[in-house]
């Protein structure tokens, strides 16, 4: 298989509408590890993949859960969908998703609407194995490591 990178960036709505391309193309399981999501059209995205079936594990950071826009809680009520949290005085500032295996994004943009609107943030998406595999390895680590949304949810009350 030859190999294919894509880069976009913003402000515009192509590096949004690409993640969400790229999500719906989800069969198997779909692995996401970024700092937060408040971009509602990915949220939905996300969403509609876990009410086809198809796994989905989030990694995010426990500061951003609460923030005004965050849509974790929104994604934890939903079946299918497995969320960890990082609960360190420090921030997992990732931005990354692996669809399948076969695919990753990538790059600076937060999953946010700012990021679309606004900043200036870049997404990369690859289908390069070698690439995906240093990913999975990391999103293996942090799932390991980090805390389950529930168990996080009841320390916070």
């Amino acid at each position: 298989m030859s190999i294919t990178n894509e880069a976009y960036f913003s402000p515009s709505d192509l590096p949004q509408k690409k993640i969400i391309e790229y999500l719906q193309q989800a069969q198997q399981q779909l692995r996401i590890c970024v700092f937060t999501i408040s971009d509602n059209m990915i949220t939905e995205a996300i969403v509609r993949c876990a009410r086809k079936g198809i796994p989905v594990q989030i990694v995010t950071d426990n500061d951003k859960t609460f923030d005004k826009g965050s849509d974790i809680w929104v994604l934890a009520k939903e079946g299918g969908i497995e969320i960890k949290v990082d609960m360190t005085d420090n921030h997992m500032h990732h931005k990354f998703a692996l669809i399948d295996d076969l695919y990753l994004i990538t790059g600076s943009y937060n999953w946010t609407r700012s990021a679309a609107y606004y900043n200036h943030e870049n997404i990369f998406m690859t289908n390069d194995a070698q690439s995906i595999q240093l990913f999975q390895k990391e999103f293996e680590k942090l799932w390991g490591n980090l805390t389950a949304y529930e168990v996080f949810m009841q320390k916070k009350h």
